[in-house]
């Protein structure tokens, strides 16, 4: 039997292979508590010396038109922002919750990876949370995160990096599996001779 013939034994690895991107979401709200519920699992992420580098912002019902209206004006160019910027500026009225997930940037390039690597490994888990809890998410890291103009409309200090916006919903749609590579197709094994 080959290790990609291995069935999942527990729930986690379940979840992990059921879990999908959601771009299609219902209208329905999510409330303030399930998103601290989730976001108080999703800090559980691994991290070195517990430093715990994160925060968030939560943009949702009204709140959401000043995130829409920041990432409007990312775009410079007239013609873009009619072509792409208003399409997506009414995808993100659209969509329930918009959860911004911040980095605390560390000088120390060591620190700074090993502290990137947990705010995605929190990210993770908040897929996973939300996805058990039957809410969708999908992970952006469009162009408008890194514009100084959008950054200061969000509140980003100097030290900090947005890691990712996380669009939150119930999903209206769920795509179909995408398959993945087997992982014996890329494991290298060094074993004593």
């Amino acid at each position: 039997m080959s290790l990609s013939e291995v069935k999942p034994i527990g729930s986690v690895a379940a979840l992990i292979k059921d879990r999908r991107t959601i771009r299609d979401f219902k209208q329905d709200p999510v409330s303030d508590e399930l998103l601290l519920q989730l976001l108080n699992v999703a800090v559980w992420a691994p991290n070195h010396g517990n430093r715990q580098p994160w925060r968030f912002i939560l943009y949702k019902g009204e709140g959401r038109r000043t995130l829409a209206d920041a990432m409007l004006l990312s775009y410079d160019d007239d013609e873009m922002r009619e072509k792409h910027g208003k399409p997506k500026w009414r995808d993100f009225m659209g969509i329930p919750a918009h959860l911004i997930v911040i980095l605390k940037e560390d000088s120390r390039q060591k620190q700074w990876d090993e502290d990137y690597g947990a705010v995605c490994a929190l990210i993770q888990n908040f897929q996973l949370a939300a996805w058990e809890q039957g809410l969708g998410v999908v992970w952006k890291t469009n162009n408008y995160n890194y514009e100084e103009g959008f950054q200061q409309v969000v509140g980003l200090a100097a030290d900090e990096k947005i890691v990712g916006l996380l669009n939150v919903g119930y999903p209206a749609s769920i795509p179909k599996v995408q398959p993945r590579q087997a992982a014996e197709e890329m494991l290298t094994i060094i074993d004593s001779q």
